[in-house]
């Protein structure tokens, strides 16, 4: 994270080091077009696409801190390895917390069911097409009950 900060940093310095490039181009030449100014305007137009990619670079990577720490605070609520905290929405009282392997056993099914539907096709190609899977989707969670 440190890294992105300081590529973002200093992505931003150099922008604004060019923008006052230009300004400075501009002044001396008293407004004129000339070809201080037009290396100093290109070099602006660099320094902004540099820092529109680490803009871009910094994004994606809260993006991906934000789903790491959602999917990881997932698994903790459903597995009942998050603290409980006062006042905090967790799991239903009388709800027994789902197993780590279940969770991960259900997500794989659900994904396969998005890909069969986004294709098409049924559960009966479902269970011919994937023959390594596992019990088919159980929605009572019988095995997660001793828990």
């Amino acid at each position: 994270m440190e890294r992105t900060v300081e590529e973002l940093s200093a992505a931003y310095d150099e922008f604004v080091a060019a923008a006052a490039s230009v300004l400075e181009a501009k002044d001396q030449s008293s407004g004129q077009k000339t070809p201080a100014t037009d290396a100093a305007l290109e070099a602006f137009k660099q320094r902004w696409e540099l820092f529109r990619v680490a803009c871009d670079q910094a994004e994606e990577f809260v993006e991906s801190m934000k789903q790491r720490i959602g999917s990881e605070c997932l698994v903790d609520e459903a597995t009942g390895a998050a603290p409980s905290k006062p006042g905090s929405l967790g799991a239903a009282p009388g709800i027994p917390p789902i197993s780590a392997v279940r969770l991960e056993q259900m997500s794989k099914a659900v994904r396969w069911l998005v890909i069969e539907l986004q294709h098409g096709s049924g559960a009966a190609a479902s269970a011919a097409a994937h023959p390594h899977a596992s019990a088919p989707f159980d929605a009572r969670f019988s095995e997660d009950a001793g828990q």
